[in-house]
């Protein structure tokens, strides 16, 4: 990404949303972007995992988590899956797991923090619907840019 979304939402305005809420930048690149693809789920991390094991293609990978802090929604292993499988970046609407290693990976994260419990497996969910945080409606398909600065989703 070679433009910043300041930068970015100077030139394109409301037709950008912008995320209100307050990420945290843990993965190997803080700049990111591409197509979205959204999960629903809560405290089950299965659909994560078998989407990001899937090709990514340079997507983002949205999921709706609800905010839920109590289980994390994905970790080192299925991190470095989604590098395997070509994913841009993921954005959580929930915790991960593994910060450490997720650091190192040459790929963008952005979660509201960490959590070391491991979430359910049943892959209880939904994928690809369109899910709302933080005052944005992510529609699968539509181009989401993240940086240091926040996420615009375009409208």
């Amino acid at each position: 990404m070679d433009i910043s979304t300041a930068d970015l939402y100077d030139e394109k305005g409301e037709a950008l949303a912008s995320v209100s809420l307050q990420f945290q930048d843990l993965g190997g690149r803080t700049r990111f972007s591409g197509p979205i693809r959204t999960i629903r789920c809560l405290e089950d991390n299965g659909l994560v995992k078998s989407t990001l094991n899937s090709p990514g293609e340079g997507a983002v990978l949205v999921v709706d988590g609800a905010g839920s802090m109590n289980t994390a929604l994905m970790g080192d292993m299925i991190g470095e899956a989604a590098v395997a499988n070509g994913w841009a970046g993921v954005v959580i609407h929930g915790p991960i797991r593994d910060r450490a290693a997720l650091a190192k990976l040459p790929m963008g994260v952005k979660a509201l923090g960490s959590n070391p419990r491991k979430s359910a497996k049943e892959s209880v969910g939904e994928v690809d619907v369109p899910v709302e945080f933080g005052g944005v409606v992510f529609r699968p398909g539509a181009k989401l840019w993240a940086d240091e600065d926040g996420i615009l989703v375009e409208r």
